[in-house]
């Protein structure tokens, strides 16, 4: 088995290091571009569509008579 020429393995890791500090440069850009939060939950409309719903299901099951 033949060893490696210090020049490439010099090159080699160069190039890994430069790839993964990319990597962690665009994953750090993409963490600080987070996208504004929505406007809040409306819980009173939720609970209305939720209990319109288990009405409906109930009728369906002609379980409400």
């Amino acid at each position: 088995m033949s060893t490696i020429n210090p020049h490439v393995l010099a090159a080699i890791s160069g190039a890994m290091a430069a790839y993964l500090a990319d990597e962690e440069a665009g994953r750090m850009a993409a963490a600080g571009a987070a996208p504004a939060p929505g406007p809040p939950l409306n819980l009173w409309g939720v609970s209305g569509r939720q209990a319109a719903m288990q009405l409906r299901l109930l009728m369906q099951r002609r379980s409400l008579r």
